[in-house]
């Protein structure tokens, strides 16, 4: 026998219908259903049962506005060049950017390396343990101090995100919307379902409790065509499909040309690049293509088109290169200073800070090598299938 909202229900598979408002999920049976299915549905990702507190910390900076592919794509190698939060700390900041390159919104990257150096000096290389101390570092919000401490050091303090938000909307058939009424009815919904329990045993139930959340929200309960008849909470549903969401911004469109410039330097071939200025607010101290106006590029033909997407605007890219030698007319149609701008061993490029459109742009041409992701062994197959 269990309670919902007061109410008695004698089913599993049974809940009584309540106001949105006063709607309060039984926390034992959605943690029993919940973790179930996450023991046996968890994907495999590489961050996932680790003993390493910073290891934890790098993963979910990564993961914040990032794809889980593309944070894999570089996680390994990020950690491969800075394998501990005193080596991170050591670093110039150009390397660690150069690492992130690809994940965008660097300052992240930035504020990562600004803490790693703070718990270097001011805490023997220590990480914070809980939510509140975590909080006091350069770059860590309450969602990745919550995230931290829960997965890394089993607080139990509910880890809220954009997955685990419409999960908990969707449970309690409330509309989604977006003032701090809305926020606070989540929190107190997610802190109502953590374990009150901390790491014993080799058991971590709020990290993996948290965890699962996530999970649920990221395959399951999916923002368009949730996965329903295949959710573990389905019973427990008051929506049951897609919820009520207020209508989203505009994505915004925008026209932009770079200058693709190659010379040879002996048998090596180099690129001319342009460094973003230390005072821009966007990707400061990064090197990018030659941006070019677009009244120098009327009437050529691009090397290449491709979108590429920036927070809330598509930018429609072209990239042009001189027709010949004796064409110049791009090279002066650059507004930038002469001092700005660096010529590049192209074999150099993958240890540089470079903005992910122009390391998107110099993949697609060739003058970049892409670094592709490593296939699961024959044997890892196998087990697989």
């Amino acid at each position: 026998m269990s309670s919902f909202n007061g109410s008695e229900v004698t089913d599993d598979n049974l809940i009584q219908a309540v106001e949105p408002e006063g709607t309060e999920l039984d926390s034992a049976l959605f943690r029993r259903k919940l973790m179930s299915w996450y023991r046996s549905h968890a994907r495999d990702l590489p961050w996932r049962n680790v003993n390493d507190p910073y290891r934890t910390w790098v993963s979910e900076v990564m993961l914040q506005q990032t794809r889980v592919a593309a944070v894999i794509e570089h996680y390994h190698d990020f950690l491969r060049r800075f394998p501990t939060v005193l080596a991170l700390a050591l670093a110039p900041e150009a390397d660690v950017l150069a690492a992130w390159s690809g994940l965008g919104y660097y300052r992240r990257a930035r504020m990562l390396h600004k803490a790693a150096q703070f718990i270097t000096s001011e805490r023997s290389g220590i990480l914070p343990a809980t939510a509140a101390e975590l909080r006091t570092l350069p770059g860590i919000g309450e969602y990745t101090s919550a995230a931290i401490a829960s997965i890394a050091f089993g607080e139990s303090i509910a880890v809220v995100d954009g997955n685990v938000e419409r999960v908990l909307l969707r449970l309690t058939g409330r509309p989604e919307e977006g003032n701090a009424a809305g926020r606070a009815f989540v929190q107190r919904q997610a802190s109502a379902l953590v374990p009150r329990r901390r790491i014993s045993e080799g058991t971590n139930a709020a990290g993996d409790h948290n965890q699962a959340m996530m999970e649920l929200g990221a395959t399951i309960c999916l923002p368009k065509a949730p996965l329903c008849l295949h959710c573990p909470v389905f019973s427990m549903c008051l929506t049951r499909g897609e919820h009520h969401t207020p209508p989203r911004a505009a994505q915004l469109s925008r026209p932009a040309a770079y200058l693709l410039s190659l010379r040879k330097r002996g048998t090596l071939t180099e690129v001319l690049l342009e460094l973003r200025a230390n005072d821009v607010s966007l990707m400061p101290g990064m090197y990018e293509l030659p941006p070019l106006p677009q009244d120098a590029v009327q009437g050529r033909e691009p090397l290449l088109r491709l979108r590429h997407a920036i927070t809330n605007t598509n930018y429609y890219v072209q990239v042009y290169a001189a027709s010949g030698p004796e064409d110049r007319g791009l090279r002066r149609a650059i507004p930038a200073a002469k001092g700005d701008l660096h010529w590049v061993l192209t074999n150099r490029l993958g240890s540089m800070p470079l903005t992910g459109l122009t390391r998107k742009a110099l993949q697609r041409l060739d003058v970049m090598k892409v670094n592709l992701p490593k296939l699961p062994s024959a044997n890892t197959i196998s087990k697989i299938a």
